[in-house]
Order: structure tokens, then sequence, then C-alpha cells
């Protein structure tokens, strides 16, 4: 016997992914999940695939990973998928010390993001599944 097995965290039509330890600040990333949060998924991916920002690829990578997940795991509609919610939290923050003048010293903080991308089918047979 084991622990019975836990219900899904989202609904039958929606499908996540998550990019977690991301080497960046997360109020940077929280720039391109604004952008793309509430567009068709094919549009998103158009966004971040010509922005010019550094983290775009990490969070291109989140989503396509999503798109993925919602394809082979839910058996969703690819073509109706919307970014539902786009979220960054903060991660560890690694404190690092920089030598100054006269003996002194700096910290420096390298911060650690995450991001979590929801994909919702907005097709018809989906909201009555």
């Amino acid at each position: 016997m084991g622990k019975p097995k836990a219900p899904p965290k989202q609904a039958s039509n929606e499908s996540r992914a998550v990019l977690r330890m991301h080497r960046g600040s997360p109020q940077k990333l929280n720039l391109l999940a604004q952008q793309i949060r509430g567009l068709p998924a094919g549009r998103a991916v158009n966004e971040l695939t010509f922005s010019r920002k550094r983290p775009a690829e990490a969070v291109l990578k989140c989503l396509k990973s999503a798109i993925a997940n919602a394809e082979n795991n839910h058996d969703l509609d690819i073509d109706s998928l919307v970014v539902a919610e786009a979220h960054v939290g903060k991660n560890l923050v690694m404190k690092r010390i920089r030598a100054r003048a006269r003996g002194r010293a700096a910290r420096i903080h390298k911060p650690f993001a995450q991001l979590t991308i929801v994909l919702r089918d907005t097709s018809v047979e989906a909201e009555t599944a």
C-alpha cells in the first residue's frame, strides 16, 4: 500500500511548465512574463523569438515545454492555447564579496528566479469537458 495519487494541480484544459533556478533577476524575467500574458501561444512564441532581451531564450524554452506538455500529456489543441498565467517568483540569492578600498568588502547579490507558465485551451470542446 502507499499513499493515494495526488490530484492534478491544474484543470483538465490546462498545462503548465516551470523554469526553476534561472540565473537572473526576477524583475527582468517579469518584464517578459508580462509581455506574453494573455496572448495566444503562437503569438507568444513569435514575441519571444524576436525579443532582444537576454532572458527571452529561457522563457521561450519554458513556453515551448508548456506547449509540448499540452499536446503530449493532456491532448489539447495547440492552435487554441492561450497563456493564461505567467508569473515569476524569487528563488535563492547567492551572496558574494568584492574587495574594496582600504581592506573593506562589498556584498554582491546574484539572484535566481522561477517562472511558471500555464496554458489554457479555449476551444469549445475543452470548456464542455
